[in-house]
């Protein structure tokens, strides 16, 4: 046996000491935020160039027109990333596959901070966003470290420090260039990243491999394993719908509360996402209650409120209220929150050896969901204003609510379709 700091843990992974019965890891609250703080600050690189993009095109010369381009190579790499690396962690030790892509990163994120040229540039950030899938990989490690009694809760904690590092990327971003420079956002990343990865190789306790399948046949798995689970299929569809709704909501806030009659600063405009962080930490909740067998009730709560929060976001601009806007943000982060931690809950309950595919397979429909969410919000915003954008928003949210509505009659009419079977 081993001591791991926060973690104690014998060669087998499991923490001595657990309560009779128990007979698998556990976390430390330390080690926990400590999971947390990481995948805050892994998630946080991919979205750091969006308030960044002006200052960028003007030092590298790139053309306004197209520097959009630098946030879709950083989104591009991290897709990759999810089909390609995320998977591994069931297949090498997760310590080692942790630390290895987080001093990776160290060194794509200085470079990108040291960036002579545009291209420079976006091939150091395409490789950013391909190592900042670590996050996935540490909320599988987490929930694997987890008892079964608190393995919602710690999913739940761990993954709002995932949702307040993209809320709080454009803030912390705006501010450091506004003292150093936007350079100074990705060196200073850098550092701290490096810090974390040494703190989590000292707590980190060694696996031995969940699965003796080759890379390919890896690869391949996570499709069976759309197959094989319909909770994965559900849980992915509503992440896909639910990460639309998000994505439909944020992207083109900035063009509205930009224009008049708000005319607000881009600063200010980043300090939304701190209505943002109270919802995401209120969603920590989901984690428990999913631990005490409500995940379905939750589904069904955090559906309504995501339908619900569209009603005052519409009123910012037919009213012109901030405070609307704000109340909007609260609800809907809340929602969406509660939705994502209670579908990982769930899903990490089903096949513990094959925890990366299944978050793997899921958080591709999530960068789905985001991206269309996006992609279609600024086309709606060109072309029916706000109001539009609302109107997509709450039909999004609506589809999702029926579309669970129908797997749970569905799932309910197979259990009838048993229980008669027993008993005849």
């Amino acid at each position: 046996m081993r001591r791991e700091s926060g973690v104690r843990v014998s060669d087998g992974g499991v923490e001595e000491g657990a309560p009779a019965g128990r007979g698998v890891p556990g976390l430390s609250g330390a080690v926990t935020w400590l999971f947390a703080v990481a995948c805050g600050l892994a998630v946080a690189n991919v979205y750091y160039a969006q308030p960044l993009l002006d200052a960028m095109a003007r030092e590298l010369g790139l053309a306004p027109a197209t520097v959009g381009v630098v946030v879709t190579v950083t989104q591009v790499g991290y897709g990759v990333g999810l089909l390609f690396l995320v998977p591994l962690g069931d297949l090498v030790e997760r310590r080692r596959l942790v630390a290895l892509q987080m001093l990776l990163s160290v060194a794509a994120l200085v470079l990108v901070g040291l960036a002579p040229t545009g291209a420079v540039l976006l091939g150091a950030l395409a490789v950013v966003g391909l190592l900042a899938v670590v996050t996935q990989v540490l909320v599988a490690f987490s929930a694997s470290l987890a008892s079964p009694a608190e393995r919602g809760r710690v999913v739940g904690l761990v993954t709002s420090g995932v949702v307040i590092g993209i809320l709080m990327a454009r803030t912390v971003a705006g501010f450091l260039s506004d003292v150093a420079g936007w350079r100074s956002v990705y060196l200073v990343s850098a550092g701290a990243t490096l810090l974390v990865a040494l703190a989590l190789l000292r707590v980190l306790p060694r696996e031995r491999a969940r699965t003796r399948l080759s890379y390919p046949e890896l690869l391949r798995s996570v499709l069976t394993l759309f197959v094989e689970e319909p909770v994965l299929r559900v849980r992915a569809v509503l992440a896909l719908l639910g990460f639309a709704t998000f994505s439909t909501l944020w992207t083109p806030m900035v063009l509205l509360l930009a224009a008049p009659p708000f005319s607000l600063s881009h600063t200010q405009v980043g300090l939304f996402g701190l209505a943002g962080v109270a919802g995401a930490l209120g969603a920590s909740r989901a984690g428990r209650l999913a631990d005490r067998g409500f995940g379905n009730r939750t589904t069904w709560f955090a559906l309504v409120l995501l339908l619900v929060s569209w009603v005052p976001v519409v009123l910012t601009q037919t009213h012109q209220s901030l405070w609307a806007l704000g109340l909007g943000i609260i609800g809907l982060d809340l929602a969406i929150q509660a939705l994502h931690v209670t579908n990982q809950s769930e899903l990490y309950a089903v096949r513990p050896e094959a925890r990366s595919r299944l978050v793997a397979g899921y958080m591709v429909f999530y960068s789905i969901g985001s991206g269309a969410g996006s992609l279609a919000s600024t086309v709606v915003f060109a072309h029916a204003g706000w109001v539009g954008v609302c109107a997509q928003g709450a039909a999004i949210a609506a589809v999702a609510l029926v579309f669970w509505g129908v797997t749970r009659l569905a799932a309910r009419e197979r259990g009838f379709a048993r229980a008669r079977r027993v008993s005849s």
